[in-house]
């Protein structure tokens, strides 16, 4: 079986007006732009698209404008995560009738997690209840349970599982993975920007960086550099994506620094939701520079 996604594949902010409902015409900018450069697929309403800032009104806009601009151009994944089993089967059956078919999903979060076996528990209740295909989200940062490799080879094994997303940094584990499923049609797909090259050198699908649609040609370069095996041109083009990375750095917070440097390709405002804290004007000013100084990745 062909694998649905593949290679750099981003997950993209979330572009919102003065009353923080999803600006369309600039959500669709953002996709466009992204199929036009060169990106194959989509990850919308992911932690990086202010999915649990928004009301579940606009992110479902958000999915379905996202799931419309794309249609068979390139795949996209949706993030359905939440609080409980019951939400996250309710935001899956959302995301199928607007004809999304792939969902992402987390361990549960604002909860004190006892055992690994409650996320299995929680992806069995999910696959009995959709037909959609399921892709882990492995973000212990967020959801306060980092998900073992062994408890994700487990999860593999359910109905409709078909891929993971570890963003929890830790390479053997990952590395773990990786040896696991060579060869099957599960996807491996690393969170962690700054471990790309390697990953993909050792046979990860592809990497979800959230800054490729502002600079997706060192993104994509390491991908492919990664993939052939070149390991100079991976060597060279991670250190050139790590330091266009330095500009999460550049504001208090990453979700503002992400959108303001996102602005900068002309379709969208740089604000982030409620209540993290806007851009300032010297973060601003820092942020022109940088993206100045690395134009001709844009």
């Amino acid at each position: 079986m062909a694998k649905k996604f593949y290679g750099v594949v981003p997950p993209i902010v979330t572009p919102v007006d003065e009353q923080e409902r999803v600006d369309e015409k600039a959500l669709r900018a953002l996709i466009r732009h992204c199929i036009e450069v060169g990106i194959p697929g989509i990850f919308v309403c992911g932690s990086n698209g202010e999915c649990m800032a928004l009301t579940q009104k606009e992110r479902d806009r958000a999915i379905a404008i996202t799931l419309d601009e794309c249609g068979d151009e390139v795949p996209v994944m949706a993030g359905v995560m939440d609080s409980s089993t019951i939400r996250v089967i309710e935001n899956v059956k959302r995301l199928e009738q607007m004809g999304g078919t792939t969902a992402v999903v987390t361990p549960v979060f604002y909860a004190r997690h006892a055992t690994q076996n409650e996320t299995v528990i929680h992806f069995e209740e999910i696959s009995k209840n959709t037909e959609a295909d399921l892709f882990i989200y492995n973000i212990p940062t967020f959801t306060g349970q980092r998900l073992t490799a062994d408890t994700i080879i487990e999860l593999s094994n359910i109905d409709k599982v078909i891929g993971v997303k570890d963003t929890s940094g830790v390479f053997p584990e990952f590395v773990k993975m990786l040896r696991y499923f060579k060869d099957s049609d599960f996807m491996v797909f690393q969170g962690a920007t700054n471990l790309a090259g390697p990953s993909v050198l050792l046979g990860a699908d592809g990497y979800v960086p959230s800054l490729a649609p502002l600079f997706p040609k060192p993104h994509l370069a390491l991908y492919e550099a990664a993939k052939a095996g070149d390991i100079e041109g991976m060597k060279r083009w991670s250190e050139i994506v790590d330091n266009v990375c330095k500009l999460y750095g550049l504001a208090k917070s990453q979700t503002s620094s992400t959108k303001y440097g996102m602005s900068k390709l002309g379709f969208m405002r740089p604000d982030p939701l409620r209540p993290t804290e806007p851009i300032t004007a010297s973060e601003m000013e820092a942020i022109d520079a940088f993206v100045e100084k690395y134009k001709e990745y844009i």
